[in-house]
């Protein structure tokens, strides 16, 4: 990937440095495609990430939330020596898979059912983060505009 140049946006953005360094620090980056997942939309405000994690229990699956970071991690316990595989397909081996979240942005639940993971999250807004309208008021020395359809008198 190509490096790009962001100087121009900066001087037009305020507060946009973090995300401007995050695709900076990605340009270079390999991920890998294990363990595949998609990311959904549910709804306006919430969305979904389904991991696909065959194999794994529970227990051997860890979740963590940190600052604007979502890392999911999964290391499968040491399997006893009473068998042999002979081929194997379904893949075991430990991953960590991390995934940027936005401001405002947290982990409401999350599932393990037939072999895939399962993580909702939800936009939360507070109220000074929603818009809201600001009045206008007259200035010294003018008059208020008067509203059509009142009288002062």
């Amino acid at each position: 990937m190509r490096h790009f140049d962001f100087t121009p946006l900066y001087r037009s953005t305020v507060g946009f440095d973090r995300l401007f360094n995050h695709l900076d620090s990605k340009g270079g980056e390999q991920n890998s495609a294990y363990p595949p997942y998609n990311i959904e939309r549910t709804g306006e405000n919430k969305y979904r990430i389904t991991m696909a994690v065959a194999g794994f229990k529970e227990s051997e699956l860890s979740i963590e939330v940190k600052e604007h970071s979502l890392t999911v991690r999964g290391e499968k316990a040491a399997e006893s020596g009473d068998r042999e595989v002979l081929y194997r397909g379904i893949a075991s081996r430990a991953f960590e898979r991390h995934f940027q979240i936005a401001e405002y942005v947290i982990v409401s639940s999350a599932s393990l059912e037939h072999g895939l993971l399962h993580i909702d999250l939800l936009r939360e807004l507070p109220e000074a983060a929603k818009p809201r309208r600001i009045e206008i008021k007259a200035g010294e020395g003018t008059t208020p505009k008067q509203i059509e359809g009142e009288s002062t008198h």
